[in-house]
């Protein structure tokens, strides 16, 4: 350090700056932009509406409203109407405003048992909290260890430690009905993986229940029979629109016993908790032909994995997540999160009430903060984000009773959470804070245990029942006679097995490229007739994840689903309608039974074929060569037009991309949530299907080769059949080049080949692997140049690399070897389910510490998909 010459002092200003600028950066990445503002006076009239709803409700157990009452009117004779409050007269409504709601008889009566932990750091979604350690998964948020589980008495203040851990996390705490048992979530290090434990209330009997190895069990929930529910990530599957690996309902016996699954869509399942009559009450994020991001609604189930069935908000635009749901105690109201796609699993409380709809802003009675409400939206796009302008965070809520309600909040400083009581009247008052932050309040006390409902399932892994009373009654079908509809086409939606950190941009990342728009890759399992009467009644294999279309005689499409239903083996399941009330019951009373059900259940048996995964190349692409492609080819004045050649390109073939992008055909996409019209879009609404209907030339389509193009078309467009990818470290996880031979083909032809990889930027095919001197990229390189030699020696490269190792799209595709690893761990977890189903169906218990085969790691190098 230099001496002899005098510093110059830093100015104040600067200094200030210094100081202040890395807590406002931060604070703008946590969603705020500047410190919270001080509490909001109490309002004298909530004050007084809580303390006469606690003195109705609980009477002789609120001995304290007399003199609760006299202060509260002591106080407003004191209170100014229309001039400012003096600091002592606030601090006293404080004072009453605490003493009021911390009179709650159950907060004086039992403890409450809360968690101690960090919150967790931003990932991609509002499910990714739990950053796998399982070699291979994928994950940008970084594990924080340091929890405990404890006790708080409010009454005296005093704090007890029932289990805690400096090196791992405790989440997700649930007491059982008896009120001594207490199951939870607990990962003990960095290199471990989430697992169920259970302890007792006076923190002895620690003991863990579920053990698999690269597993993340969550979210525990007791049932009323001593069993448990939970989810978990033991089949692995990943987000359609990500890479993060994704979690679904599983069931096991109070003792860690018979652990199987009982929920089957394709992304994920979290936040169990039981309704008063028995069903499991989840929040599932699931998306069929829409957008990711405003997919995240209510669901409910039977403890047995049967009746899946949407409950609240699958159709709205806005909250972007519905999660974490509670009922009110006496009450058909339902307490949730409303919160973001990209954000934390926190955001505004909400109170539902579902009596006054199923989507949208009436049946919201209130939120906190009061003017979060107004971001509730039930049509629109692209708004599954808004709730992140919450300032105030809420999470983890559980209602006391009808009017009073536990939350994790946050308090003000950073990221810090407190434990707060908030009720319907506008009140809220801070428990107990403690750094460095507190979540999942609940009473350690009994509760009422609903009933246990009967089993409506076998075990054998085979088949379900659907049935549909009249596909004409419900919404969004107006404008289609009866009659119209002949067929109903059963679509599976298959998980998504393996990801590349590549991407196509589609409506958000595909990653690898699967489509043009959307994420899923269909299989179609067959068509069964609709009676006259509108009646359908047909057998679906067990746990397929599959919807529905209508088709008219000719096989187009009349009206889809965009949500997934499931059916277990040996379950009937059966609607009204199509998107009809779903608060509604199908009446079967003689002698308007339906037709359908007079007699068996129809079969599916597949489509020009036995069921298989849809693959654009061998299904569509051949129909085009017979009809079309001797005209809508290149050099010739048709194909400037609708160039409809088979020839590969960087991503998909050209004629997909010409289809796609010139709008000959309307699909939805990864559309709005919104429940589209009848008719809207599909077959009957394509500029393709209308040409070819109203007289092409000489094109006279064989009525298999029609059905290929309209089929195609309704079942949204699809290009690649699966997720695995032969080139997974290159564009989009799908080109032949690499990025170094993208970059100098860049540079000689001077298109930017890279950028393309986007639905919105894309200029159409550039790149012809079947015929490389037909790349329109070398369009403005003379073909005697040294430039379109080693341009055209690329592309010719690429083609050699295809014919080596063909994509997803071709026949003889064989996915690279990371991805091998991937479906062989997938079918491990499916086998291992397919021998407990036998053990339950034979009455056997079998426990997961038995036989615990380990998880291979992936083949060296390329758990990031460096390399093959």
């Amino acid at each position: 350090m230099k001496t002899g010459r005098r510093a110059k002092p830093v100015r104040p200003v600067l200094g200030l700056l210094a100081i202040l600028l890395p807590a406002l950066l931060a604070a703008q990445r946590q969603g705020f932009a500047a410190p919270l503002e001080p509490p909001a006076l109490p309002d004298p009239q909530a004050v007084r509406q809580a303390l006469d709803h606690l003195a109705v409700t609980y009477e002789t157990r609120f001995p304290q409203a007399p003199a609760l009452r006299q202060r509260w009117e002591q106080l407003r004779e004191r209170t100014p109407a229309d001039e400012p409050w003096p600091e002592e007269l606030q601090a006293a409504w404080r004072r009453l405003q605490r003493d009021v709601l911390t009179a709650h008889p159950q907060l004086r009566s039992h403890p409450l048992l809360y968690v101690v932990r960090r919150q967790y750091t931003p990932d991609h979604h509002n499910t990714a909290t739990f950053f796998p350690a399982a070699p291979g998964e994928y994950n940008n948020g970084r594990f924080t260890p340091g929890a405990a589980l404890k006790v708080i008495d409010l009454t005296t203040g005093a704090v007890r430690t029932l289990l805690a851990t400096e090196t791992g996390v405790i989440r997700d705490p649930e007491v059982d009905f008896d009120g001594r048992r207490i199951v939870f979530s607990m990962r003990r290090d960095a290199a471990d993986s989430y697992h169920i434990y259970e302890i007792q209330a006076d923190g002895r009997g620690l003991r863990q229940l579920t053990f698999a190895p690269g597993a993340d069990d969550l979210d525990p929930c007791p049932l009323p029979d001593g069993s448990i529910v939970f989810a978990s990530t033991r089949e692995p599957k990943y987000c359609g629109c990500n890479r993060h690996i994704m979690a679904n309902l599983f069931r096991m016996e109070a003792d860690g016993a018979n652990i199987h699954q009982i929920g089957h869509s394709t992304l994920f399942e979290g936040h169990p908790v039981l309704l008063p009559d028995g069903r499991i009450l989840y929040d599932r994020w699931e998306y069929v032909d829409r957008n990711f991001g405003d997919a995240q609604a209510l669901w409910t189930c039977n403890p047995d994995g049967t009746a899946h069935a949407l409950f609240w908000g699958n159709n709205t635009a806005s909250p972007g997540a519905v999660i974490d749901a509670r009922v009110l105690p006496g009450s058909g109201e339902i307490l949730c999160v409303f919160s973001s796609c990209h954000d934390r699993p926190w955001g505004a409380l909400a109170l539902l009430d579902r009596r006054l709809g199923l989507d949208g802003r009436p049946p919201v009675v209130r939120t906190w903060p009061a003017d979060a409400i107004d971001l509730v939206d039930a049509s629109g796009w692209q708004q599954f984000d808004r709730f992140k302008q919450v300032r105030l965070k809420y999470e983890d809520p559980w209602p006391l009773d009808d009017a009073f309600f536990l939350c994790a909040r946050m308090t003000g400083r950073g990221e810090e959470t407190g434990l707060y009581l908030v009720d319907r009247f506008g009140n809220e008052t801070l428990l107990h804070r403690e750094s460095p932050g507190c979540f999942d309040p609940m009473p350690l006390a009994p509760r009422p245990r609903p009933p246990t409902l009967p089993t409506r399932r076998n075990y054998a892994n085979q088949e379900g029942y659907f049935y549909v009373l009249d596909v004409y009654q419900g919404t969004h079908m107006q404008g289609v006679e009866r009659g119209a509809v002949r067929w109903l086409r059963v679509v599976e939606v298959p998980e998504k097995r393996a990801w590349t950190h590549p991407a196509w941009v589609g409506q958000g990342q595909e990653a690898p490229a699967m489509n043009w728009h959307d994420f899923n890759n269909k299989r179609i399992l067959g068509t069964v007739p609709v009676e006259p009467d509108g009646s359908a009644y047909f057998a679906v294999p067990a746990e397929r994840f599959v919807y529905f279309q209508l088709l008219d005689e000719r096989g187009m499409m009349i009206q889809s689903m965009r949500s997934g239903a499931i059916v277990q083996s040996g379950e009937y399941a059966g609607c009204v309608g199509c998107h009809e009330d779903r608060r509604t019951a199908p009446d079967f009373r003689l002698p308007n039974r339906p037709l359908a059900l007079r007699r068996p259940p129809s079969r599916l048996e597949g489509w020009h074929g036995p069921p298989r995964l849809f693959n654009y190349l061998t299904e569509v692409q051949p129909v085009f060569d017979r009809h079309c492609v001797r005209c809508h080819d290149f050099g010739k004045p048709a194909g400037d037009k609708l160039n409809l050649a088979a020839d590969r390109n960087l991503v998909f073939n050209v004629s997909y991309n010409e289809l796609w992008r010139k709008g000959f055909i309307r699909t939805i996409g990864a559309g709005p949530a919104d429940i589209q019209p009848a008719l809207s879009w599909g077959s009957h609404a394509s500029r393709l299907i209308q040409v070819l209907l109203a007289g092409h030339y000489d094109v006279a389509l064989p009525p298999e080769d029609f059905d290929r193009l309209v089929t195609w078309i309704d079942i949204n467009a699809p290009y690649y059949p699966r997720y695995e990818s032969a080139h997974p470290a290159n564009l989009a996880g799908r080109s032949p080049l690499n990025d170094r031979q993208l970059a100098r083909l860049e540079e000689l032809t001077g298109v930017p080949l890279r950028k393309l990889a986007d639905h919105r930027r894309n200029r159409g095919p550039q790149v012809c692997f079947d015929r490389p001197e037909l790349s329109p990229c070398l369009a403005s390189l003379p073909p005697d140049s040294p430039a379109y030699r080693e341009a055209l020696a690329i592309i010719r490269a690429g083609r050699r690399e295809l014919q080596s190792r063909p994509e997803a799209d071709h026949p003889a595709f064989v996915a690279c070897s990371v991805d091998q690893w991937r479906n062989e761990k997938y079918e491990r977890s499916r086998e291992l389910e397919r021998l407990r189903r036998r053990a339950l169906a034979e009455g056997q218990r079998t426990y997961e510490f038995d036989a615990l085969p380990a998880r291979p790691s992936p083949p060296p190098g390329e758990t990031d998909h460096r390399g093959r």
